[in-house]
This record gives structure tokens, sequence and C-alpha cells, in this order.
């Protein structure tokens, strides 16, 4: 049996919404963190959900979605009220450039995204290399 992708996502975190839209899967995505600035079409587009530790679980529940994506112990009290409403919640818990980048790479083949996921990581290093050899060496 084929597992079903999610298609109505409730991200309560910014780097899960930035995810989801620069791997051209923002149409999965119902409802968002009311901290999200990134990318600024998704404060015009989706309805705010949640600040950083309290949600409106009401106002999740209404969008009947397949998948919430949180962070950490913070957001625990959210989950844990969603799993009890009978909701899929994946939790992630990156606290490190290196753990946001597998975040990325575990969204992407949670929504069947995995090459442009790829492709958007390779770019980030990328980035990140060419910022590396940019800087001041770093002072004793």
């Amino acid at each position: 049996m084929e597992a079903r992708l999610p298609s109505r996502i409730v991200c309560l975190t910014e780097e899960t919404t930035e995810t989801l839209y620069r791997i051209g899967e923002a149409d999965r995505i119902v409802g968002i963190s009311g901290f999200t600035v990134r990318p600024p079409q998704a404060r015009k587009e989706k309805p705010r959900v949640s600040a950083f530790t309290s949600a409106r679980i009401d106002r999740i529940l209404a969008l009947s979605p397949d998948l919430v994506l949180g962070f950490s112990d913070l957001q625990a009290d959210i989950a844990q009220e969603l799993i009890r409403q009978g909701v899929s919640v994946m939790v992630f818990n990156h606290r490190s450039v290196n753990g946001i980048l597998d975040m990325m790479k575990t969204l992407g083949a949670m929504v069947g995204a995995l090459e442009r996921t790829e492709s958007l990581i390779a770019q980030c290093q990328a980035n990140l290399d060419r910022a590396r050899r940019q800087a001041p060496p770093v002072r004793p």
C-alpha cells in the first residue's frame, strides 16, 4: 500500500513554511505561524493560526490538516493536544545549520519533492561555503 502524501499542512514554524515555498509545494500549506515573514507572500496567502509557543487549536482543526509541522519541546503542548485530537504531527528539533538542512531533506521527502529539496540544499551549502570563504579569519 502506497503512503499518501500530506496535502493540507499547517506550519507552526517559519522555516518549514519557507522550505515548502522554495521547493514549489506552497499549495499544500493551509496555515502558518503568525511569526512567518519569509516568504512575504505567505503572510498574504495563508491564515495565521499560531504564535511560537501558543496556538489556536480550534483554528488549526478547522483547517482539517493531515499534517502539522512544529519545533522541539517548545511546542510540545501544542503537538500533544493536536495528537489527542487525531492530527498527525511532525516535530523537528534542528539546533544547527546541519540540523536545518536535515529538516529540509526530511520535509522534502515527506511531500514527495526530495530531488527539488536536494537541489535547494546544494544551493544553501554553496552559499554557506561562499560566506565562509569571504568571512574574515576568526581571531584566537
